[in-house]
């Protein structure tokens, strides 16, 4: 299907609800719910998180880390991105 014809679809089955306002709420939460996710970039796949896991671990065994001993040090650090 297209993008149009599922549009189209959508509209569609979105007229057969229209006038029941629950069920119009439970589809406005759901699809806020949807666009929320597509919008975080911050979600991955286990894949993508274990990936990530094994290339940091790789990294700390080649020395590639930092090192921080104090409060200071950790405040300096998170304030220099």
């Amino acid at each position: 299907m297209t993008a149009l014809q599922l549009n189209a679809e959508l509209y569609r089955a979105m007229g057969k609800i229209a006038d029941d306002e629950t069920l119009m709420k439970k589809v406005l939460k759901y699809v806020k719910r949807l666009a929320t996710k597509k919008e975080d970039p911050t979600l991955m796949t286990k894949e993508e998180f274990f990936k990530r896991i094994d290339e940091s671990r790789a990294q700390y065994e080649r020395g590639e880390y930092t090192r921080i001993n104090s409060e200071a040090e950790l405040k300096a650090f998170l304030n220099s991105f």
